[in-house]
């Protein structure tokens, strides 16, 4: 049957995590359902292919870890603390990150089913594992789960997306690859399907609702610059290069009202020579967030930020800003041998801008485009700001800072002083951008008017209004997957109701 032949039930536009819970919530309506992905099969999966799979969401404590994770050991549950997470830390965290701009009703929404969405997940064949030595350091033989995102998804992003395409085609959800949604088509009835180029052809696909999840705009390098303004066009993309803002344009020109923090983005510190687009194969190692046992500096040699002002998680994802707006866009990680063992394991790998040195001197003089006189100036005016009588505890916020520096370090500071000593070349990277349309809390999109579009839905990066400024780490999947859920089942029911209607 040729996608242009019929009314669809629900069209699905995005190929990445939301798009396809959506897709499946919507099948379970029993609403027949065509996702349309933009990237060819060997790309799919959006920027939710290139994650590392961790989840945010509420837990009671150790139980529903042990309830989600497949293959726990009973010495691996014997040996750790996965402490608890609430709904109340949960709206604690989203407050706090977002300085208090999170939308209420759809923070509200993100927090009370991430739970639910979780045991939804993995009962549609979704693995979960806890995430030891990223989330979690071994002291004295146990380990204790920091930061509310104990687990995350079997075979990390990937494995995510293999899990969840293996769902939907098990609902019997039609899959078409190269699929470029252009338009919407639109009347004042509401929206009934889309424009979309596939195999060379324009084909008008009529649906009775469409989800759009195909994600923000960060892989547009024009919009970056508009939006996100001057010097975000060099930023280095994370994820895919297909997320150009397709989707939101073209909501937003049948009306749809923009939402949310547009000139706000999640970005982090980057492998400096990292790819333009995220490829597949090496993404994951361009990853840099160790930086908490750090310090960095600028290209002037000086340091610029807090690096132990959090947990990395609360962090991560806006020091990408930061590291942008300094000379050349660039900086330096410099660690010495006390924290080695501390690193994850992308500093280990082929692709990684390090240098290595036995002295500080020596050190300081190999970090390209940096002054080094005043780089050792400013490790050594470091190194005698540590406080020495607090004691260092990878696994909490420790205290242990430093007095009297202009830019304090203040947690995890360790004075630079042990050989050897390496340092790590980072720029911005971003991950996916704030702005999106306004959604009521049946994820249907609302008009400029404050009215719900008859027929359209979005889930994902292209919902506005959640996160503001910074990002709580690991919460874009379980947005993504619990806006999925809402978006797909709403049109789902909504195409129900209408296919009985014209029966």
């Amino acid at each position: 049957m040729s996608l242009e032949s019929t009314i669809h039930d629900v069209l699905i536009v995005g190929g990445g995590n939301a798009a396809l819970c959506a897709a499946l919530s919507a099948a379970e309506q029993g609403a027949g359902v065509v996702l349309l992905e933009r990237a060819p099969f060997e790309e799919r999966g959006g920027n939710s292919a290139y994650t590392d799979g961790k989840v945010r969401f509420a837990y009671a404590g150790q139980e529903d870890i042990v309830a989600l994770s497949a293959d726990l050991t009973e010495e691996e549950i014997a040996t750790t603390d996965f402490g608890q997470y609430t709904e109340s830390d949960f709206f604690d965290d989203m407050a706090r990150i977002t300085q208090h701009r999170t939308d209420p009703d759809l923070c509200e929404i993100l927090v009370r089913n991430s739970n639910a969405t979780m045991h939804w997940m993995k009962g549609n064949g979704v693995k979960f594992m806890p995430n030891y030595g990223r989330q979690a350091y071994k002291e004295d033989g146990r380990f204790t789960f920091w930061g509310g995102a104990p687990l995350a998804t079997y075979g990390g992003g990937p494995g995510l997306v293999e899990a969840l395409y293996a769902a939907v085609e098990k609902k019997g959800v039609r899959i078409v690859y190269e699929a470029w949604v252009k338009d919407l088509l639109h009347d004042v009835n509401g929206v009934s399907g889309v424009v979309a180029r596939i195999g060379g052809k324009e084909l008008k696909i009529r649906a009775r609702a469409t989800v759009l999840a195909c994600g923000g705009f960060e892989a547009n390098a024009e919009w970056r610059t508009r939006y996100l303004g001057k010097g975000w066009d060099l930023a280095k993309v994370r994820g895919t290069k297909y997320n150009t803002g397709d989707g939101l344009a073209m909501a937003l020109r049948i009306g749809a009202q923009p939402y949310g923090h547009w000139s706000g983005c999640h970005a982090v510190g980057w492998e400096r020579y990292a790819t333009d687009f995220g490829d597949l194969n090496v993404t994951p190692h361009f990853q840099r967030h160790s930086y908490t046992f750090s310090i960095m500096v600028n290209g002037l040699g000086k340091r610029f930020l807090d690096e132990g002002a959090d947990i990395r998680n609360f962090t991560y994802a806006k020091y990408g800003h930061l590291i942008l707006e300094q000379p050349g866009q660039f900086a330096w990680q410099i660690y010495d041998d006390q924290v080695q063992h501390l690193l994850l394991d992308e500093y280990r790998t082929r692709h990684v801008t390090k240098v290595k040195a036995d002295t500080l001197e020596e050190l300081v003089h190999k970090l390209d485009d940096v002054d080094p006189g005043q780089c050792l100036r400013t490790i050594r005016e470091f190194n005698a700001a540590v406080n020495r009588d607090v004691p260092f505890n990878p696994n909490i916020k420790d205290g242990k800072g430093t007095v009297g520096l202009d830019v304090p370090k203040s947690n995890w500071a360790l004075p630079i002083e042990k050989p050897p000593f390496q340092a790590f070349a980072i720029t911005c990277g971003v991950t996916f951008t704030f702005g999106g349309l306004k959604i009521n809390t049946d994820g249907q999109v609302v008009d400029t008017g404050h009215d719900p579009i008859p027929g359209l839905y979005a889930a994902g990066e292209m919902v506005g209004g959640i996160f503001y400024f910074n990002y709580p780490g690991a919460s874009g999947l379980t947005s993504g997957a619990v806006f999925g859920r809402l978006a797909g089942k709403s049109a789902g029911q909504f195409a129900m109701s209408q296919r009985e209607l014209q029966c």
